[in-house]
């Protein structure tokens, strides 16, 4: 004989409740405290499921590897290529001509200083960072593909890896404005 399921009685703080019940099997979330779009009032606050999975910057600040000064660079950093990408273009001769073709957009001023502000970052950073972070950031690779990438497997180049991607997100920290320089103690002088 089947038995039967008890209905469970109407609880009404749940009448409401906006959270996400099934995942599918594959997600990789994090819990985030955002504002809450549908607040009485201004400045409250929800917790939100935010995907990680294809996203190295927001999987380490959800797992407290990066702090928010890192985060925050690390995502301006990747504002300023989304902007600076979208700029001029090379022609494609072997492409078929069409009449009424559009002009292509010029530059604007935004994209110019996100230009400006990426050159500083590569000056920063020098070359090795730059690759590091765009490989990170920008393309999406964890530490084993870019050793893989640069033919350096193991461990120990993956926390080397590791610790200087720390060390370029420091730097984007401060060239962002989202940290300040670390203060040297001057020690007094023997009179």
């Amino acid at each position: 004989m089947v038995r039967r399921k008890r209905k469970k009685p109407y609880d009404p703080s749940k009448a409401y409740d906006r959270r996400a019940q099934e995942l599918p099997h594959n997600a990789e979330v994090a819990a985030v405290e955002v504002d809450d779009p549908f607040g009485a009032e201004h400045g409250d606050r929800i917790v939100a499921l935010r995907s990680t999975r294809g996203d190295p910057l927001a999987k380490l600040h959800s797992r407290r590897q990066i702090d928010e000064a890192q985060y925050r660079g690390g995502r301006a950093f990747q504002n300023d290529w989304e902007k600076a990408e979208r700029g001029p273009q090379a022609v494609d001769p072997t492409r078929e001509r069409v009449d009424g073709g559009q002009m292509r957009e010029p530059i604007t001023e935004g994209q110019r200083r996100a230009v400006m502000r990426l050159n500083r970052v590569e000056h920063e950073l020098g070359a090795d960072g730059t690759a590091l972070i765009h490989e990170v950031l920008i393309l999406g690779m964890n530490m084993e593909q870019v050793g893989e990438r640069r033919d350096l497997r193991g461990q120990r180049w993956r926390d080397y890896f590791a610790r200087r991607f720390q060390e370029c997100l420091d730097r984007l920290a401060l060239i962002y404005g989202f940290a300040a320089p670390a203060r040297i103690p001057v020690r007094s002088l023997p009179r």
